[in-house]
């Protein structure tokens, strides 16, 4: 004799969400008839200490600070791998401080590339 105690576990769940869903969709509808829908100059621009706003609310970026803050993050992520050879470079020896030094000369070329580039000027 099959047992069907799983069955009725997966109804009583299948029912509380089905309440649950006509629940949310019940206060949705409900308070979509309810509210009021006037709109209003006051009400749709953004709020600034009372004031009425200048301008466009969405302020437009240089392209430049972008590309000046990853290059700050890139060297700045050198650092992180710099600390750990420091402290073991005795122990990597010769070949350890080559690789660094190829490490860090890639690095170098690449900030004079970007200056190079004009990435770096701030006008």
């Amino acid at each position: 004799m099959p047992e069907h105690g799983n069955q009725v576990e997966y109804l009583f769940i299948l029912i509380h969400l089905l309440v649950i869903l006509g629940f949310a969709a019940f206060i949705l509808i409900l308070s979509h008839r309810l509210g009021t829908r006037r709109r209003e100059k006051d009400k749709d621009s953004a709020y600034e200490c009372g004031m009425r706003p200048v301008g466009t609310p969405h302020q437009r970026y240089a392209m430049r600070y972008y590309v000046v803050a990853i290059l700050f993050i890139l060297f700045d992520i050198e650092i992180v791998f710099l600390f750990p050879w420091a402290i073991n470079l005795r122990a990597l020896g010769g070949i350890g401080f080559a690789e660094m030094f190829v490490f860090a000369g890639i690095l170098g070329l690449g900030l004079l590339y970007a200056w190079r580039k004009g990435a770096l000027e701030w006008e």
